[in-house]
């Protein structure tokens, strides 16, 4: 007969650490001993993510959408354009990478931009503290608020 954590998936075995086991049973977990003195943890995924509540609330308005008829043209155009607009920029970007002198002109000129924007924004606080604050006011300028 085969142990208990053998059968498991690999688990996250503590090995002779003290550990906190009390904050272990508000989250969705397991615990098995085994004879060799190690614990097996097993973490149990809940459906409580406000990242996954937000992916179906965009799967459900897309639904919403595609149902009227007269939105479906509307959004078969718009991902008509979408795939134009990349297949688009794709080629504009590998014709430029085939002329010889742009590519290592526009490396230059990204690196002398990041250096400018290192020395300007982050090499001191007074100057982070500055671009967090333009970053919030475009950012509540975005939102609206």
């Amino acid at each position: 007969m085969t142990s208990i954590a053998a059968r498991l998936p690999p688990p996250l075995l503590l090995n002779g650490r003290k550990t906190n086991f009390r904050t272990l049973p508000k989250l969705p977990v397991s615990t098995i001993k085994d004879r060799q003195n190690c614990v097996a943890v097993v973490v149990k995924a809940t459906a409580e993510n406000s990242q996954a509540s937000s992916s179906l609330s965009v799967v459900k308005s897309v639904q919403n959408v595609w149902d009227k008829p007269e939105d479906r043209l509307a959004i078969i155009g718009l991902g008509f354009a979408a795939v134009v607009a990349l297949w688009a920029s794709a080629n504009l970007i590998s014709a430029i990478d085939k002329l010889p002198v742009i590519p290592s002109t526009l490396e230059f000129i990204g690196i002398l931009f990041s250096s400018w924007f290192i020395y300007r924004y982050l090499l001191f606080k007074p100057d982070r503290e500055e671009l967090f604050q333009i970053i919030n006011k475009s950012i509540s300028d975005i939102l609206g608020q």
